[in-house]
């Protein structure tokens, strides 16, 4: 087909577009993945009001994407950084769910994403995304990272040694798991005894790509086991708090006292305990 003759075809679908219902025009908007593609200036042409509507939404889509891209560039400077140096191949981002709770272990996670990270646009710190999303990136993850491993600190470690060396420990420990040995590691405004070269971001869960990424493995597997706890120990609701201290846990403390996951170091437990043991 010559130059002339595709140029007659395309000439001829861009006519055809003006006469599709609103039905085909919303069918074909899901089609076009560009905001360059020449049958929006077609459509843009037409009068009817519904074509108009399917245009501004379609144009609503486009603006939500190149900000998720944006967004998703933004996150990867530092992994860019140190990936442009050929020392450093490995990038283990690093993070911790479950300082906070009065109940329950806390969980590390340590993910090594692969240079291409498109299949990864998206991922945000865990904690601004919804418990679907989180499941649904979680398996995004896991299928696409390099390696990924997670560690888990009971609350009787975080009683003998505190909350901040049981997180520290339990971070060392699920870089050891990695089935790859990192170049790099970079963590959430911790730091850790290693060999291996690291930096410490504050507020790094929503600056790097590879610590946003743990926060979601930790998060989700933190969730499943404190689900499991709740039917466990069904009087403090952990399947809505997850160990942190809401009204209801805290109701359930006063009702039942403390069960074995509790954590015996942190308020109101510790005074409980006190208690119980000078009567």
């Amino acid at each position: 087909m010559t130059g002339f003759q595709n140029k007659l075809l395309e000439i001829k679908r861009m006519t055809d577009i003006s006469k599709f219902t609103v039905a085909q025009v919303k069918s074909l908007l899901s089609q076009i993945s560009s905001p360059d593609d020449d049958r929006l200036l077609i459509l843009a042409k037409d009068p009817r009001k519904g074509v108009q509507m399917a245009l501004k939404a379609k144009e609503k889509a486009f603006i939500r994407e190149k900000a998720k891209i944006e967004a998703h560039q933004a996150k990867l400077v530092y992994e860019n950084d140190l990936w442009q140096n050929q020392s450093f191949k490995y990038i283990a981002g690093i993070d911790e769910v479950g300082r906070g709770p009065l109940a329950g272990p806390v969980v590390t996670a340590a993910v090594i994403l692969p240079q291409d990270c498109a299949a990864f646009i998206g991922i945000n710190d865990s904690k601004q995304l919804s418990h679907q999303q989180r499941v649904s990136y979680a398996e995004i993850i896991k299928e696409n990272a390099l390696a990924y491993s997670i560690a888990i600190g009971s609350a009787q470690l975080i009683d003998q040694v505190n909350i901040y060396q049981a997180t520290r420990q339990m971070m060392v420990k699920a870089v050891a798991n990695l089935a790859i040995q990192p170049d790099y590691l970079l963590l959430d405004a911790m730091q850790i005894e290693s060999s291996i070269p690291q930096r410490s971001i504050i507020k790094g869960d929503q600056k790097s790509l590879s610590i946003a990424a743990a926060s979601i493995i930790a998060k989700v597997y933190r969730d499943q086991i404190m689900d499991q706890y709740a039917l466990e120990f069904p009087y403090y609701d952990f399947q809505h708090n997850k160990g942190y201290g809401t009204q209801n846990h805290l109701a359930g403390l006063n009702e039942f006292g403390y069960s074995p996951i509790h954590r015996r170091s942190f308020e109101p437990v510790k005074s409980m305990v006190k208690k119980l043991n000078n009567t």
